[in-house]
């Protein structure tokens, strides 16, 4: 299983499944971020944390928390 957070700077990926429980799954897919759709990330804090990608067009900050419910290939 891989996940948003071990993707690198540069590189783009697929979504196959969101994880997470209630709100934070629903917070997640409320940003645009589905099974199916293409993420590309863009930049990452000094520190790993957080996450720049660009996702339907807009771009978005997201933690690494965050990025660990996100499964992609």
């Amino acid at each position: 299983m891989r996940t948003l957070k071990d993707a690198k700077i540069g590189e783009t990926v697929r979504v196959t499944k969101v994880g997470g429980e209630g709100a934070i799954k629903r917070r997640i897919m409320d940003m645009g971020i589905t099974k199916g759709v293409s993420i590309k990330v863009m930049k990452v804090a000094p520190l790993g944390d957080p996450i720049e990608i660009t996702v339907r067009g807009y771009e978005l900050t997201l933690r690494k928390a965050d990025c660990q419910n996100i499964e992609v290939e």
